[in-house]
């Protein structure tokens, strides 16, 4: 492992920071579930002056079954939640289209990725991290050389966080 610090942890939403419903989607912020020990993660990382970008697709409202509204009524409510807890985000990247919209954004592809480096051109992705919960984001982690993690269902956020940290030299 490299000795270099780690420039920036990607995180997936549904899965890695809340319960994932199952055939569905969190529409509304009742649906929503912090998983636990999610702020503690989070705050582990801004302690360690890491960025922390959410990188999730939400097919919900290309599909219309949400709206963005809803959307970004869900994330306040959850930023507000990790702000209270001491934690933060540094940005969120969302995908809104449907699967057959054949975007470049919708993981695997890496596009939420190539917007957060546009945006945050200090990102090095070769020392930066993806966690997520499924194989399309591993693929869009691995498309820009980000190192990767899939969390099992049973793990949880902060022990991997703990993992990544302890792979660093001088954390």
């Amino acid at each position: 492992m490299t000795n270099r610090k780690i420039s920036a942890v990607f995180l997936d939403r549904d899965g890695v920071i809340n319960e994932k419903i199952e055939g569905g989607f969190v529409k509304v912020w009742d649906e929503f579930k912090f998983l636990p020990d999610t702020a503690s993660a989070i705050k582990l990382l801004n302690d360690k002056k890491i960025p922390v970008y959410l990188i999730s697709n939400q097919s919900g409202i290309g599909r219309g079954i949400m709206s963005h509204n809803d959307l970004e009524k869900i994330h306040r409510i959850m930023t507000e939640f990790l702000s209270a807890e001491g934690a933060h985000l540094d940005d969120i990247f969302v995908c809104p289209h449907a699967p057959d919209e054949n975007c470049d954004c919708r993981k695997p592809k890496p596009g939420l990725l190539l917007q957060a480096k546009k945006k945050h051109p200090e990102i090095e992705f070769i020392n930066s991290w993806f966690i997520g919960d499924s194989g399309s984001d591993v693929a869009a982690g691995s498309a820009v050389k980000c190192r990767t993690y899939q969390l099992k269902s049973t793990e949880n956020l902060l022990e991997v966080t703990r993992k990544i940290l302890e792979k660093q030299v001088g954390k």
